[in-house]
């Protein structure tokens, strides 16, 4: 009776969770694409296109199948996000089916199952899995279009699914889930690849069932089996088996002289053979286990073969095509993310050899040849240059587990660990140094070489003394540090990294910042949603407990209100924690061997993912939401954590009144807490800023134009609101960190929805593979040349452009870094590029310097759009960047509009130090017309959850606003200078998105514009912001405030800086009336000497 209640009860509560998390999850969805990946996934995903390497297949045909309920385009989004939604939901059912067969299993070694203990492991399984339900990372997941969602369904699935074959493993059909287990695992490779973290604690269960002495000698084999599985799988089974199906293909055609795709056939048709022929043989010889083991990685195979619909789509020339993975050594290269170049994890270079060069010996390796198909001879024909193609690092600078790689961190490498030891290099050859003199060594006597070297060496050594003094007093950080070894690396023998150094990195960045501080932040508290920087303010994790927060992130006193808003702070009080170390100290008190199994799961979807992902110092974005498998793990623990009460609790009470007591209780400290803490950070319904955004950009463009775009927040969202909702389609946007391959060049030359196809004369062979990748500069003329002449002169396959590089390749240079641009007036007039106030200021050409000693492919492709076009199309950049390559060295030729630059003949010098905010001159009417119209997603609501990269994008709206404010001012059109500013202020709540030091051209606006009082009240709430930040510090310690230094003089002159508008506004009565406070709230600081205002 007690087995058909459990069963009856364990089926409507397990239901009911998914009902609460189904609910949860509804009510707080996006209801359009969210910013980073989530454009990028719904349209491939809705149109079944082909997304970045490594794809994810099976979550694209599941998304194309939820987009269908989709009643217009603009349900889109929210059908995908959907999918997210019903996979977590899904997560908690199989999560809490999990949960009760784990706590049955334990419960049933040592105690009875009767009604009262069935009722505590069915109330703790209730209470793990809605902790889970509302963790931070789970729930941001689960309300979004990525990944990350079903990848969570995949390994609660993968891991109910052990359980179940661990309870029927000896029994005649008992396998049969094992079968199921090897398709979910193949499954798994179409959605992301972390599911298959899984398999080790599956094969654990395996082990323990079979082995009831452990000892250790087996321990150790079963731990290097279950990895080896693992390995297997991931690194060996599907590369292997792509890697087969291209080089049979390659060798049919080009060998046998077979058509394309025989080759394919033929290994197809070979695998259905050896299975066929395997599993009958094995079976009329009654090898069960081997039978399985076919079995299982047939299974594999059918799952992975979701991953036919990359090459299906990509020869089907879809829109988004990245990679174009169109036969199956392209599939290999897609899974292997060749794009994104190598990481070793176990042996390879550490950042220190920026410093030291390629490695003296062995200079270069070869690579991988690229093979493509020449439908003219019906061949495979390699089109890169692979023999010594890819640059060797000093070996000397390699090292295992190399943690602290990339080279574009080496100073906050430093900053962890220690800076690099360095001496001078007693071998160098400083007679070499003379020719920089103007000294000629071939025309001195010994003596005098002699001399001259012995005083360049004595001037470097006093070089060298001068900065170790320097870096000892304080006054070099490690960014002088890095500085100074990359240019006098030369003369120095470098020391590498130490293991040491690694190891510490590891743990203190990759461990502790980059996994305890998220595992922290799920169970126990966050500080705010601000990017961590590894500092006291941003990203924490905070408990709410204030004697604890103190001591590590310091005084927690006199808190603002923008602090104490924010809505990512979410306290938790160790609540959620402590319950899941109990139920983990429990657990391993109760049943090693299945805490174990549990442990395992915790550490490959956390640890060990983490040593696999090897991070830099610092991420773009916060990297919480890959680790939500490991979190899974923990909120069963706290599942363990709710019955571990009980049954200590149950000695002292009543077990029928303990067990809904400690349930009550519990469901209190973790479910409820955290639902209440995190709904308001986690509710985006209502939110449509993203899209907003991407309609911004594509608005401000004119009629058939070409955008250049560069990371994925000024792309991915463009890609969907084209691709979905058709907004704009005749613009073009070229992603021009895409633009260095020739598959993306290829695609910017075919049509795409209204938009012509771009103006490109390279041909694809000219750009094929390696070709073009940079050219270099050697200098041969100061003669300036016409754009057209030097597109030309790089596209001649002439051996006389071409230059021998160390390795034995050639490569393309171009023999001036000058070029002209010609402007036809008349075109430009006819075109309609400028307003017709500005054809006076129309220049006869425009004159561009390549500041870099190399071209890379992707600049040089947009400077032939440039040549191509011949302002035919308007063409516009993204304000992404401020490099003077991603404007192709011509932003004294801009012109803002709305969010975007517009190239125009019209020269807007801007000085050497100028910002983004100078960037571009200004037509006033036709950027107000722009601005007026800007879709702005219920930014101005006070009620949505205004996520850091909305906040973040109030910089750029601000900025471009106030610069049109202040021309509206000076060509005396108040009336429209007024409504721009009334514009931002409503948009852009002062309380929801921050910055506050882009209001202060407000402030001066509202003044100009005759609007004293508004000038007064928005200075006013600035003000306050700024007080209520210094209150907060002066209850600091003098130490830690000297530690926010540059926090305090900042908010200190910003405050002084709004002061300065009053003054210069002549409201003297404000400013008299304010100019005391300041200096009251100046003399908190006295130490840093700031001047009082008189």
């Amino acid at each position: 009776m007690v087995s058909f209640n459990f069963k009856k009860w364990n089926t409507i509560i397990g239901w009911s969770v998914f009902a609460i998390a189904l609910v949860t999850y509804s009510l707080t969805v996006e209801p359009t694409l969210s910013f980073w990946d989530c454009g990028e996934y719904i349209s491939t995903a809705a149109k079944l296109e082909v997304g970045h390497p490594p794809g994810a297949p099976l979550y694209q045909m599941m998304g194309a199948f939820f987009a269908m309920f989709a009643t217009e385009a603009s349900k889109v989004a929210l059908m995908v996000n959907m999918m997210s939604v019903f996979s977590s939901a899904f997560t908690i059912l199989f999560m809490f089916w999990s949960l009760t067969m784990l706590l049955k299993k334990l419960v049933s070694r040592f105690s009875e199952i009767d009604n009262s203990n069935s009722i505590a492991i069915l109330g703790s399984a209730f209470v793990g899995s809605l902790a889970y339900t509302f963790s931070d990372s789970f729930w941001y997941n689960a309300v979004e279009a990525e990944v990350y969602a079903m990848a969570s369904l995949l390994i609660a699935v993968l891991f109910w699914l052990g359980l179940r074959w661990e309870q029927d493993m000896d029994t005649p059909r008992g396998n049969r889930w094992l079968l199921i287990i090897s398709l979910v695992v193949g499954l798994s490779f179409g959605v992301h690849f972390m599911a298959l973290l899984t398999i080790p604690s599956i094969g654990f269960l395996y082990y323990f069932k079979h082995y009831k002495t452990v000892t250790v000698k087996n321990f150790i084999i079963a731990n290097i089996v279950v990895v080896s599985v693992l390995l297997f799988i991931f690194q060996l089974l599907l590369p292997l088996t792509m890697g087969f199906f291209g080089k049979t293909e390659v060798f049919m055609v080009n060998s046998l002289g077979l058509p394309f795709d025989s080759g394919t056939i033929f290994v197809a048709l070979l695998f259905v053979a050896a299975f066929y022929f395997g599993l009958k043989y094995t079976k009329q010889k009654g090898f069960v286990q081997l039978n399985t083991m076919i079995l299982c990685i047939l299974f594999i195979l059918i799952g992975f073969s979701t991953w036919m619909m990359l090459p299906i789509r990509a020869n089907a020339n879809v829109v988004i095509n990245e990679n174009k993975p169109s036969d199956a050594r392209e599939v290999l290269a897609y899974y292997n993310r060749e794009q994104y170049g190598s990481n070793p994890l176990f042996y390879g270079p550490q950042f220190s050899d920026t410093y030291a060069g390629l490695d003296k010996d062995t200079p270069y390796l070869d690579g991988k040849p690229n093979y493509e198909r020449d439908y003219k001879t019906g061949k495979y024909v390699i089109v890169n240059n692979y023999i010594k193609a890819e640059q060797n690092t000093d070996d000397n600078h390699k090292a295992f587990l190399p943690r602290m790689w990339s080279t574009d961190h080496a100073a906050n490498y430093m900053t962890f660990t220690n800076v690099l030891n360095f001496r001078l290099d007693p071998n160098y050859s400083y007679e070499n140094e003379l020719p920089r003199y103007g000294v000629n060594p071939n025309e001195l006597s010994e003596e005098e070489l002699q001399h001259y070297v012995t005083q360049i060496r004595a001037e470097m050594e006093k070089t060298v003394s001068e900065f170790r003094r320097g870096y000892m007093s304080g006054q070099i950080d490690t960014d002088g540090y890095h500085k100074f070894l990359k240019t006098y690396g030369d003369y120095l023998i470098i020391d590498k990294p130490t293991t040491g150094d690694n190891i510490s990195f590891m743990f203190e960045y990759q461990f502790g910042y980059m996994y305890w501080r998220y595992l922290m932040w799920n169970f126990t508290g966050r500080q705010n949603d601000n990017q961590g920087s590894y500092d006291s303010l941003d990203g924490n994790w905070m408990s709410g407990i204030d004697f604890i927060d103190e001591a590590r992130l310091g005084s927690q006193q006199n808190l603002s209100p923008d602090v104490l808003n924010n809505k990512g702070r979410n306290l938790y009080y160790f609540l959620p924690f402590i319950l899941g170390i109990i139920g983990l100290v429990y657990h391993a008190n109760k049943d090693l061997k299945g805490f174990y199994v549990l442990l395992v799961l915790f550490l490959f979807t956390g640890l060990v993912l983490k040593i696999y992902l090897n991070e830099r110092p610092f991420e773009p974005r916060e990297r919480d939401y890959a680790l939500v498998g490991s979190f899974y793990v923990f909120a069963i623990w706290i599942g363990f954590g709710v019955y571990a009460i009980y049954d200590t609790i149950k000695k002292f009470l009543s077990p029928k009144i303990a067990g809904p007591v400690v349930i009550a209780v519990t469901l209190l400290a973790a479910p409820v807490l955290m639902a209440s803490q995190n709904w308001d950070d986690h509710d985006r319904s209502e939110k449509y800023t993203a899209l907003a955004m991407a309609r911004n950009y594509l608005e401000s463009c004119e009629p058939n134009a070409i955008l250049f775009t560069i990371g994925d927040n000024d792309t991915f969202p463009l890609w969907y609101a084209q691709e979905i909702e058709h907004i704009r389609t005749d613009v073009r946007i070229v992603n021009t960190s895409l633009f260095m391959t020739d598959w993306y060049i290829d695609q910017m030359k075919a049509k795409a929805y209204e938009s012509e196809p771009l103006p490109i004369s390279f041909t694809h062979d000219q750009y094929v593979g390696d070709k073009l990748n940079y050219s270099i500069y050697r200098p041969q003329t100061e003669n300036r040349w016409n754009i057209k002449d030097f597109i030309s002169f790089l596209s001649l396959e002439d051996p006389r452009t071409l230059y021998e590089i160390p390795n034995g390749q050639k490569i393309n240079f171009f023999p001036t870094n000058k070029l002209r641009i010609p402007v036809n007036k008349e075109e430009i007039i006819k075109n309609k590029m400028v307003s017709p106030k500005f054809y006076d200021s129309i220049v006869p050409f425009i004159d561009v310097n390549i500041k870099e000693g190399a071209l890379y492919k992707n600049r040089l492709m947009m400077l032939d759009i440039v040549a191509q076009n011949d302002w035919k199309r308007p063409i516009y950049f993204t304000g992404g960047s401020f490099g003077d390559d991603d404007y192709l060295w011509m932003k004294d030729y801009l012109q803002l509009d709305g969010m975007v630059y517009k190239l125009v003949p019209i020269k807007t010098t801007i000085s050497e130090a100028a910002s983004p905010i100078d960037m571009g001159q200004i037509d006033s009417d036709k950027m107000y017309d722009i601005v007026m119209k800007w879709d702005w997603g219920n930014s101005g609501s006070t009620k949505i959850y205004h996520d850091p990269e909305t906040r973040k994008n109030s910089i750029t709206y601000r900025t471009n606003m106030a610069r049109l404010m202040e021309l509206l001012i000076n060509e005396g059109k108040l009336d429209k200078a007024k409504n721009v500013i009334d514009l931002a202020m409503k948009q852009m709540p002062i309380d929801q998105f921050g910055f506050y030091t882009f209001l202060e051209p407000f402030a001066g606006g509202y003044y100009e514009v005759g609007e004293k009082q508004k000038a007064r009240d928005l200075i006013s709430k600035v003000i306050k912001k700024y007080q209520e930040s210094l209150t907060h510090y002066k209850t600091h310690k003098i130490s830690s405030q000297e530690d926010h230094y540059i926090d305090i003089v900042r908010d200190i002159e910003r405050y002084r800086g709004l002061l300065e508008v009053m003054k210069d506004r002549g409201d003297m009565e404000f400013y008299e009336q304010h100019k005391k406070t300041f200096n009251s709230y100046n003399a908190m600081f006295k130490q840093f000497e700031r001047k009082n205002e008189k």
